[in-house]
């Protein structure tokens, strides 16, 4: 009788544990798709953005056609990406191209004055730090997953349920190289 009752209370307590152990995996992995999707939603917002920052430069920097076109197809890139890792490389392009876009800024002092423009301008960096901000958050939270999923004992829950480890996002290495400064 007392063997009976202390094997029952372990097997209460052992399913209490794997179902406590599938939540938190249920959990971790919820939370990475919500710091997924705040990335995409920063992502939107920037693109939602560069239309108007487009049309600004345009009526100051007519014959730089070859720039604005570079940041529309960057930014129609990001639009159309698919996975974490194209948004991620769409992303990079089109940052490049807004930096020829904020470059231009310097060549035509009208431009730099405008006042749309220079809204426009700190809108698009506040973004770029929100981005910056739901990148570090998303790929904390990957970690923890990535963490919990390959950890013992969670490791056996998850390899029942194939729980998948997630990608981190990352930054090329052609962006990692230290800018050159030139005087």
């Amino acid at each position: 009788m007392t063997a009976t009752i202390i094997i029952i209370v372990i097997l209460v307590l052992l399913i209490i544990a794997y179902v406590s152990m599938y939540n938190g995996l249920v959990r971790y992995r919820n939370r990475a798709k919500e710091f997924s999707s705040q990335i995409d939603v920063q992502l939107k917002r920037r693109t939602d953005l560069i239309p108007n920052l487009v049309e600004t430069v345009k009526g100051y920097a007519a014959h730089e056609k070859d720039t604005l076109n570079k940041v529309v197809q960057s930014r129609n890139q990001v639009v159309s990406a698919n996975s974490q890792q194209e948004k991620a490389a769409a992303d990079n392009a089109l940052t490049g191209a807004l930096r020829q876009v904020f470059a231009l800024s310097e060549s035509y002092p009208d431009l730099k004055a405008n006042q749309e423009f220079q809204s426009l301008m700190e809108e698009l960096s506040n973004t770029e730090n929100k981005i910056s901000y739901a990148r570090q958050a998303y790929n904390s939270q990957v970690q923890q997953y990535d963490t919990a999923i390959e950890t013992f004992p969670r490791n056996i829950v998850a390899g029942i349920h194939k729980f998948q480890a997630i990608d981190f996002i990352s930054v090329p290495e052609t962006e990692k190289e230290a800018p050159k400064v030139k005087f």
